[in-house]
């Protein structure tokens, strides 16, 4: 489904295989795709700074309330903090290209 996804945590590029891409991807995707006004992904950048969730989606902010914000963070650091070499999220930036 996508042609690029990238992670980094905490500022460092964390190399991710064909299975975790995957996973990655339709994670996230799944998330976007439930918040209103949301479209198709072209380009996706999610980041994850303490509680604050960013997300931007084709060239748009699109907004993030409070609660999402925290079902998404938990949700995105609590998959991230399984991957080897991985301790101590402090912020996470996703990035996909389809």
């Amino acid at each position: 489904m996508s042609k690029e996804v990238s992670l980094w945590v905490n500022e460092e590029c964390i190399p991710i295989d064909y299975f975790v891409s995957g996973f990655i991807d339709h994670t996230v995707g799944g998330v976007v795709a439930s918040l209103r006004g949301t479209s198709e992904i072209r380009t996706l950048e999610l980041s994850i700074d303490g509680s604050q969730v960013t997300i931007n989606l084709n060239n748009a902010q699109v907004p993030v309330n409070e609660f999402a914000s925290k079902i998404i963070g938990s949700t995105i650091t609590g998959m991230v903090s399984t991957l080897k070499g991985v301790r101590n999220i402090k912020g996470v930036k996703i990035a996909i290209k389809r």
